[in-house]
């Protein structure tokens, strides 16, 4: 596995972790402590930031999960990859999310930016 696809399932991995100790060590591993993360909902800045956002997905969507939908596509320091919200009682998307990244120099996130569109 690439360290790139690494840092895209740790990412995943992220968006579903419900215990908040282990999301913050998730959200160190993927993101740059300068990242910032946007999408047409919500956005964060900062490990503290990016991880409050996430908590507040998780209450608005409880019962669902993340699955990476794509292998990470990419080139020079640029990611980009789609994703499915779930339903965990029906295993029906209710999302498809493609994201798109900047990566840092040490590999992690430095910024993603999330299109969204209904399944």
């Amino acid at each position: 596995m690439s360290a790139v696809s690494t840092v895209v399932e740790t990412y995943i991995a992220m968006w579903n972790e419900g215990d908040a100790e282990r999301r913050r060590a998730l959200v160190a591993q993927t993101f740059a402590d300068d990242a910032t993360y946007l999408d047409p909902h919500f956005s964060g800045d900062g490990p503290a930031g990016i991880d409050a956002m996430v908590a507040g997905v998780q209450e608005q969507f409880p019962g669902h999960r993340f699955e990476l939908a794509t292998e990470p596509d990419v080139h020079h320091d640029r990611v980009r990859f789609t994703w499915n919200l779930v339903s965990e009682e029906s295993g029906a998307a209710v999302y498809v999310g493609t994201d798109f990244g900047t990566l840092a120099g040490d590999g992690r996130l430095r910024d993603v930016t999330g299109f969204l569109e209904p399944a």
